[in-house]
């Protein structure tokens, strides 16, 4: 009996081409497989907007029939030690590639390595450039170490817009036969927030079992709130009314299963994208100070629901 695979990855991108929303980098990156040469390189981004994708069709591309034998893929969050690159890392760079120039490293979350595992991987980079290029793939490229940036060439990946979430959505629904209603495809971007893997993820829970997809099941999955429920909660707040915000924050809680943390989140999402009209921008700073100082005292450890009905408690205050 065949197993089915996660949607993430049974519609991973097998070509570059295949990779949305990252134009400019997978351009570049063509060029590179075009003239058969690759230098060092550094993908920057925040997760799930194709990194790891863009590295693995890259080397398929490249290497073909030879891709197995000439690719490499670790996680450092996984190895993050000295002695995976002193090991595993050098022991694969040392050989030669099979009917190739050169093999390929790809280091998925490299700004985890530990300060000394990058100091080696510098030095093995030096020494092992005629036989491997690497790729490192991170979130924050601030914490790669200065050596490893200055030998690689840097692309910056950008968060994916809602455009590129609901086309990647759309025909992975009609692949897999399943209605989806607008309202639905537009929750599936607003939980995902330029994530892509987070986004399918969520499309195939939410979908399980039904022909059909709407946008309560969307956000039941995600743990989320509808944006009109915050802003609800936040209407409330604003107008002095304690009781009446404090049933909406049970509501979110208990019915959506959201936690302090994510309750905070999302408060600050619908805050921001406020506009003049509805909130003046000094309150609404006023306001972020607020939530930013509750969001520490709950990363701190403190009561979720004391600081959370506090906070609704601040909104009240008048200017």
């Amino acid at each position: 009996m065949e197993i089915e695979l996660p949607w993430i990855e049974k519609y991973r991108p097998q070509k570059l081409e295949d990779v949305v929303g990252q134009e400019e980098p997978i351009k570049r990156l063509q060029s590179y497989v075009t003239n058969k040469t690759l230098p060092n390189l550094l993908f920057s981004g925040s997760a799930g907007v194709g990194k790891t994708s863009a590295a693995v069709s890259l080397a398929k591309e490249l290497f073909q029939t030879g891709f197995e034998r000439n690719f490499l893929e670790l996680n450092a969050s996984d190895d993050r030690g000295i002695d995976v690159v002193r090991k595993t890392i050098k022991d694969f760079a040392r050989t030669l590639a099979f009917e190739a120039d050169f093999k390929i490293i790809f280091l998925d979350e490299s700004d985890a390595l530990t300060s000394d595992a990058q100091q080696a991987l510098r030095r093995t980079m030096e020494k092992y450039t005629r036989t491997c290029r690497f790729i490192l793939s991170c979130n924050y490229s601030s914490r790669i170490i200065e050596p490893i940036q200055s030998r690689c060439v840097v692309f910056r990946f950008r968060p994916l817009n809602s455009k590129d979430v609901e086309k990647k959505i759309l025909s992975i629904a009609e692949i897999e036969k399943i209605e989806i209603d607008e309202s639905a495809l537009k929750a599936i971007s607003y939980v995902s927030q330029g994530d892509m893997r987070k986004a399918v993820n969520v499309f195939q829970a939410a979908s399980s079992g039904n022909d059909k997809l709407g946008e309560e099941s969307v956000y039941n999955v995600a743990s989320q709130a509808r944006p009109d429920e915050i802003k609800q909660l936040i209407e409330k707040a604003l107008a002095g009314e304690f009781l009446k915000a404090r049933e909406l924050l049970d509501n979110l809680m208990y019915e959506h299963g959201m936690s302090g943390e994510d309750v905070i989140l999302q408060l600050y999402r619908e805050l921001i994208g406020m506009s003049e009209e509805e909130m003046p921008s000094k309150r609404k700073i006023e306001l972020v100070d607020t939530i930013g100082e509750y969001n520490f005292r709950l990363v701190e450890g403190a009561n979720e629901r004391i600081q959370l009905e506090a906070l609704i408690a601040q909104f009240g205050k008048k200017e």
